[in-house]
């Protein structure tokens, strides 16, 4: 996975984010990871992903669907071990430790960036 940092209007809300864009990276995402470090610290950017679950995982997390160009289209709090949550038309999805949306309180329709490093 490629390391960066998460942009809203030019200015960085997580400063360690790594991006998975190809099959294997998206397919394994966080399993047999550690957790992210709480709120808005650190995040996973999967690209393209409708869609996430937490099967085989011991803690929750919070996802920020996004379209193509970045936008947010919804918000899911504490998504529990063991369950989906899908947005069938989101692009892209951010995974962040439980209170990394109350953290950066995510509006609909502004825009994300990941940059790298």
């Amino acid at each position: 996975m490629k390391s960066g940092v998460i942009l809203r209007d030019g200015q960085p809300i997580v400063p360690q984010a790594w991006r998975a864009d190809r099959p294997w990276s998206r397919l394994r995402g966080l399993l047999g990871r550690p957790p992210l470090y709480g709120g808005a610290a650190q995040a996973l950017w999967l690209t393209p992903c409708g869609g996430v679950h937490t099967f085989g995982m011991g803690y929750p997390l919070d996802i920020v669907f996004l379209d193509r160009d970045g936008r947010v289209l919804e918000c899911c709090e504490s998504l529990p071990p063991w369950h989906t949550c899908l947005r069938s038309d989101a692009w892209q999805t951010v995974e962040l430790a439980p209170g990394g949306i109350a953290a950066l309180s995510p509006a609909r329709g502004e825009e994300w960036t990941w940059q790298a490093h």
